[in-house]
């Protein structure tokens, strides 16, 4: 059976007795590999042990568990919370956190059990995803043209394969982003633009504009000056170029 490696963060000390009593009875699945009374010292421990999982308490003295994302980086968020709390209020800010799930105290082993079993689908996708992410690298590596070279997007329970040429540009919207598709399709995707910068490193026809835009300069139809100056693509867009981009955009456009 596969395991996987979670902390519990929980200030009282009969809660925590209790979730790591009934995570060892009914979540087999689950290593228990470290507990904390308070959010700084699980930060801590998160750093040390890199979990795949926490239990998160929501209202702890000093700092509630809601505060997580001031400690930890984006680059370390390597991990999936599920909040614990007495209160139902908390639900809506737990899961604009992108929490797996909610779990109201007492917390009832079903409930639990549903829980992890999220948990652990997500994780297998996110290891399929990344299984069919290698085999478009391989597949990349076998094929010249850049337009037909291939990436794969999650969408919700399923997966998209694009080839580079579909894809007009690429809108950041928080840690979600937008793909506009050559046949007038828009994707919403759960990747922020950086992760799409780095998937896209090594095709030169995308560039990124903006800290909100990455660009098909395939697709760019029309540069307007202006005050930094905008790109207008061949699908009637209008998306800004940032004033210490332009020189880079020119050798860019003259490369493709």
């Amino acid at each position: 059976m596969e395991s996987f490696s979670c902390i519990i963060i929980e200030d009282e000390s009969r809660a925590r007795i209790l979730l790591r009593t009934l995570i060892e009875t009914y979540c087999l699945e689950l290593d228990i590999v470290a507990e904390a009374s308070n959010l700084p010292e699980g930060v801590k421990l998160i750093k040390e042990n890199k979990p795949d999982l926490i239990f998160l308490d929501v209202e702890m003295p000093g700092h509630t568990g809601l505060e997580i994302a001031q400690f930890i980086g984006p680059e370390e968020l390597n991990f999936e919370i599920i909040f614990t709390t007495a209160y139902q209020e908390y639900a809506i800010d737990a899961f604009r956190l992108s929490a797996i799930d909610y779990l109201l105290k007492p917390i009832d082993y079903e409930k639990l059990q549903e829980a992890v079993a999220k948990f652990i689908k997500k994780r297998k996708a996110e290891e399929y995803f990344q299984a069919q992410t290698i085999d478009a690298m391989r597949y990349n590596l076998s094929h010249e043209d850049e337009q037909e070279k291939r990436i794969v997007i999650p969408l919700g329970q399923s997966f998209r394969f694009l080839k580079s040429g579909e894809i007009i540009l690429i809108k950041s919207d928080g840690s979600y982003s937008e793909i506009f598709l050559l046949n007038g399709e828009k994707l919403t995707v759960s990747k922020n633009l950086k992760s799409f910068g780095e998937l896209l490193v090594n095709m030169p026809s995308f560039f990124r504009c903006h800290r909100s835009y990455i660009v098909n300069l395939r697709f760019v139809r029309e540069y307007v000056k202006g005050e930094g100056g905008k790109l207008t693509l061949t699908d009637g867009q209008e998306v800004s170029l940032s004033s210490d981009r332009f020189d880079e955009f020119l050798k860019a456009m003259q490369a493709i």
